[in-house]
């Protein structure tokens, strides 16, 4: 029978590297008479364990988090998903979200991210251990890159929705501006930057949709299909990030408020990330 003690420092030792509850810790150091590789080790089979029984769950709750580099020119956003929106608002729980999300603005696609070193284990890994410390799944659900001139972002309340934004130029104000146009992102949920992202299936999609309602209205077959074109312009403008009105002040488009800060100043593009 062993004799080996643990300590509440090894336990707490053992609890800071992995996440894991206190019992747990203890348990598996136990069960590894001290061995902290072997009780990592365990850990993270129980985690793997547990992440195969809850393959099949919704993890729709979690956290949002947008982070951009030092000098402003390139940014992630991602979610870090769970089940329960009582785990998402967990304070641990955000803060390993916001430590991942720092982590991912070293990689360029979702795939490097997930297999890359994180404090000794991969990415994919800590979500298994995670999965297992939690009880819950734990995935990343969302992956967003964006690089540009100026990068700015904005993380709705709650951590629901997170939002990267990029300039045309770093004028003064920039900042503030692409704040304030990824709040409108957030708010608004545009479909694409301007009328040239918007597929062409969605298009024709809309102009189907119009000739319907045309046709409802009595107009005659042969005017039909240009009024429906013509109402493409409405749809672009509630729909396309720099032509949907302001949210600050509906006297102006987005593409207007931007030009206020800078005249030649434009939107160049947008990333945004939600839960659910």
């Amino acid at each position: 029978m062993s004799t080996i003690t643990i300590t509440a420092a090894d336990v707490n030792k053992l609890r800071t590297i992995t996440g894991a509850g206190m019992m747990d810790c203890k348990k598996a150091l136990v069960e590894s008479e001290g061995d902290f590789d072997l009780a990592i080790e365990n850990l993270r089979k129980k985690g793997q364990k547990v992440a195969a029984n809850r393959s099949d769950r919704e993890s729709t709750e979690g956290a949002a988090i947008a982070v951009v580099n030092a000098d402003k020119t390139s940014g992630v956003a991602i979610t870090l998903n769970c089940e329960t929106d009582f785990v998402g608002k967990n304070e641990g729980f955000v803060k390993l979200a916001t430590e991942l999300a720092n982590h991912a603005i070293n990689f360029d696609t979702k795939e490097a991210f997930l297999a890359s070193d994180f404090n000794g284990i991969t990415v994919a890994e800590k979500l298994i251990e995670q999965t297992g410390v939690i009880g819950e799944k734990i995935e990343i659900a969302s992956f967003e890159r964006l690089s540009g001139a100026f990068i700015g972002s904005y993380i709705h309340a709650g951590n629901k929705i997170a939002v990267l934004t990029a300039l045309s130029a770093n004028v003064t104000g920039a900042e503030e501006a692409a704040r304030n146009v990824a709040m409108q992102a957030a708010a608004m949920n545009p479909i694409a930057l301007d009328e040239a992202g918007v597929d062409a299936d969605t298009i024709a999609k809309e102009i189907e949709i119009a000739k319907d309602l045309l046709r409802q209205e009595g107009k005659a077959e042969a005017m039909i299909e240009n009024i429906a074109k013509g109402k493409l312009g409405r749809f672009f403008k509630d729909n396309t990030l720099v032509n949907q009105d302001y949210i600050k002040d509906s006297s102006m488009s987005v593409t207007a408020y931007i030009r206020t800060v800078d005249a030649n100043l434009t939107v160049t593009g947008f990333k945004r990330v939600a839960l659910g």
